[in-house]
């Protein structure tokens, strides 16, 4: 069975497989090795590393290419693995307005719930109501239960309160949808500091982890939103939102080799059920194999 992920990245595939070929075919020469180069660069691989893999190339004796660019894509997304988080837990869900973090949020909340976990839901994003009712309607829809305020102005108050009913329910993972927040705004990325402090100081029984929502279709520009985002508090891990056949896919690569931050998930349609865990193997073969 094909996955979506498979046929999301179908395009990038296509591109990338049809400039080896011609690399193949044609011998490695300025030409083929530029157009590879272009092409893995417009694939949201970065120049870095597609530089890197262009160097590889030119240096190597090896003349499967294929191959070799496998397996220096796995070395670089190895560290990517992360450990199972120790219940009881808190996801806290962050990143830039419009890329994804309420959706997410209720398809974490589902899938944690479909592996047997007692899940709550904390709708913190005061700014925006629609916000708040869609994860409301969410909720209703996965029979998971959400704690929200619709009065509160400070979101740190609704996580004090999602975090106390958490404590007394026994609930064993927490999955807390916040504000989109430019990250250019200093004051509201600075709020981000003082929800974090209110869970750690005040539940220091629930481990913490902090995960960004980054927008797939949006490429380098991501790198952007999280390096800003880094300056203001640690990421644990990211999800790529919007897997659904316009987006390159290359932007892992990136995120891991230049901010260290790994992939948990990817979003890979509209569906509650569309959320899967990211595998670096099946991840690096959707890219390079056109079969």
């Amino acid at each position: 069975m094909i996955s979506k992920l498979f046929n999301a990245l179908t395009k990038t595939r296509k591109s990338i497989s049809d400039s080896f070929k011609s690399l193949q075919k044609n011998k490695v020469s300025i030409e083929t090795l530029d157009i590879l180069e272009s092409t893995l660069i417009s694939a949201d691989i970065g120049v870095d590393t597609s530089t890197e893999i262009i160097n590889l190339i030119k240096n190597s004796t090896n003349v499967n290419y294929v191959d070799m660019v496998k397996d220096y894509m796995i070395k670089i997304l190895k560290s990517n693995n992360i450990a199972d988080h120790s219940i009881p837990f808190v996801k806290l869900i962050i990143g830039v307005n419009g890329t994804g973090k309420t959706t997410t949020a209720a398809k974490l909340a589902n899938y944690y719930k479909s592996k047997g976990n007692n899940v709550l839901l904390v709708a913190a994003d005061t700014y925006r109501a629609a916000a708040l009712d869609q994860l409301k309607i969410w909720s209703n829809r996965i029979d998971v239960r959400m704690i929200s305020n619709q009065s509160a102005k400070d979101p740190s108050s609704v996580i004090y309160d999602g975090m106390s009913a958490a404590n007394s329910q026994n609930s064993e993972i927490i999955i807390i949808d916040t504000a989109g927040r430019l990250h250019t705004n200093k004051n509201l990325m600075l709020e981000l500091q003082k929800m974090k402090r209110t869970i750690s100081e005040k539940f220091a029984n629930y481990s913490l982890s902090t995960m960004i929502t980054i927008d797939a279709t949006l490429g380098q520009n991501s790198l952007f939103q999280a390096k800003e985002f880094l300056s203001y508090t640690d990421i644990n891990s990211a999800v790529l939102t919007k897997m659904d056949g316009t987006a390159r896919g290359g932007i892992v690569f990136a995120l891991n080799k230049e901010f260290n931050i790994p992939i948990e998930f990817l979003g890979v349609g509209e569906n509650i059920e569309d959320l899967e865990k990211f595998d670096h193997n099946y991840y690096i073969n959707s890219i390079l194999d056109n079969e």
